[in-house]
């Protein structure tokens, strides 16, 4: 079995556990689309694929396993225990663990290498079309009403719009950002 695929089923399993933050629908809904998100955008960027997937499905592993607080830094130290016991290459893991570290949108982090940007990139992209979801954390986290829902998502939508760097990240949902926006209005 190759890495990714490794890595991969060690995130869903994790996220099938009674345990998880987030339950399986975070696999399906988010990680998923993070993974499709980051492979388009590598293979459009020449950067380090096996590198950015890797990263795509671990980005949120301390958020499963541990919650959302720090769970950049909490991820970041899960992914090196689990890839040292995978086997896989020093110097990778500390690529995988920086782009883990620097994949949040809301903290300002100073990426060095594309496979980081990627990351970010992807998880931002994953949230701009994933509107069901935003709104369900704004209704049963949030225990906002419709009017305040709506908003939040819009609001939400638009940061992660605004996070994009990449001319070719926002090529890729362009048509499904502005659909939000009126769907949203």
């Amino acid at each position: 079995m190759d890495i990714i695929s490794k890595v991969r089923n060690f995130v869903e399993s994790e996220c099938k556990k009674p345990t998880s933050h987030y339950g399986y629908e975070i696999f399906e809904f988010h990680l998923s689309e993070v993974a499709n998100y980051a492979e388009k955008l590598a293979d459009k960027l020449n950067a380090n694929k096996e590198v950015v997937l890797i990263s795509a499905w671990l980005h949120d592993i301390g958020a499963i396993i541990y919650g959302r607080k720090e769970h950049h830094i909490t991820g970041a130290k899960i992914a090196e225990e689990k890839l040292t016991e995978f086997g896989y290459p020093k110097e990778k893991i500390e690529l995988v663990k920086k782009c883990i570290l620097n994949h949040r949108g809301s903290v300002d982090n100073h990426r060095e290498s594309i496979e980081e940007q990627i990351i970010s990139e992807a998880d931002a992209l994953a949230n701009i079309e994933n509107v069901s979801g935003i709104l369900k954390a704004a209704f049963i986290y949030e225990h906002l009403n419709q009017r305040q829902a709506k908003i939040s998502a819009r609001e939400k939508i638009k940061r992660k719009w605004n996070q994009l760097k990449l001319k070719e990240s926002k090529d890729l949902v362009r048509e499904k950002f502005n659909a939000a926006m009126i769907v949203l209005s």
